[in-house]
C-alpha cells in the first residue's frame, strides 16, 4: 500500500469532512468560554507572523527601526495574550472536565503545547540582548543543566535564536495541528448534565 492511500484511510477514519468544516454545532458551545481557545489560537497566529517578520531583518533591525520597534512589540504582547488566553483555556477546560468521553488525547497533546511554550517563551527572553537576557541566561544555566538541557548551549546567541525560531516553534506547531485535529475528530465535550448532550443548533440561524 502506497504512502498516499495510508494517508487517505487514516483521514477517512479519523476526519470526516463534517468534522473538518461542521455545519452543526451543539448548543451549549455558544458560550464566552469557548472563546478562551480561540483567543490562544489567534495569539499563536499573531507570534508566529510577527516572530517570521523579526527573524527575517534581523535583531538590528528591531533596535534601528521605528517599524521593527513595532513588531517587536507587537510579537511581546502576543505573548502576553497567549499565556492570558491559554490559562484561561486551561481553566475552563478542567472546571468542564473536558477530558471526558475519551478525550485524553486532546488534553494532552494541549499539556505538550502549553509546556512547550513554556521553554519557547524562556528562549525568548534570551534573545533581548540586553543586560537582563545575560544575567537570566547565567543565572537560569544551572537549572536546565538539572533538566538535562544544559548541553544546548543557552549562553550561546546564535544556538538560543534556532531553539526559538525553529525548534520549539516547530514544535509547538506539530503539537497544536494534531490538536485542532483532535478536537475536530472528537467535538465539544457535553455539558455535566442529567439526560443528552443538548440541542443541535445550525451556525448563526439557531438563538
Amino acid at each position: 500500500m502506497s504512502i498516499d492511500r495510508r494517508i487517505q484511510d487514516i483521514l477517512r477514519r479519523n476526519l470526516t469532512l463534517e468534522d473538518a468544516f461542521p455545519t452543526r454545532m451543539p448548543a451549549y458551545i455558544n458560550s464566552f468560554g469557548y472563546f478562551f481557545g480561540t483567543m490562544t489560537l489567534s495569539a499563536l497566529a499573531m507570534l508566529f507572523f510577527t516572530g517570521l517578520w523579526l527573524s527575517v531583518f534581523g535583531p538590528t533591525w528591531r533596535h534601528t527601526s521605528n517599524l521593527g520597534a513595532f513588531v517587536n512589540a507587537m510579537h511581546y504582547w502576543s505573548v502576553e495574550m497567549f499565556y492570558f488566553a491559554v490559562v484561561l483555556h486551561i481553566l475552563f477546560k478542567f472546571f468542564t472536565a473536558a477530558w471526558r468521553d475519551g478525550r485524553w488525547r486532546t488534553w494532552i497533546t494541549g499539556g505538550l503545547i502549553f509546556a512547550a511554550s513554556v521553554f519557547s517563551g524562556i528562549s525568548g527572553t534570551l534573545l533581548q540582548q540586553n543586560w537582563d537576557s545575560q544575567w537570566n541566561a547565567q543565572q537560569g544555566k544551572d537549572a536546565f543543566i538539572a533538566l538535562g538541557l544544559g548541553w544546548l548551549n543557552w549562553m550561546d546567541y546564535a544556538n538560543v535564536l534556532t531553539l526559538h525560531v525553529a525548534v520549539f516553534a516547530a514544535i509547538v506547531l506539530l503539537f497544536a495541528l494534531v490538536h485542532l485535529i483532535l478536537i475536530r475528530r472528537e467535538g465539544p465535550v457535553h455539558p455535566i448534565v442529567e439526560g443528552g448532550k443538548g440541542r443541535i443548533m445550525n451556525g448563526a440561524d439557531d438563538e
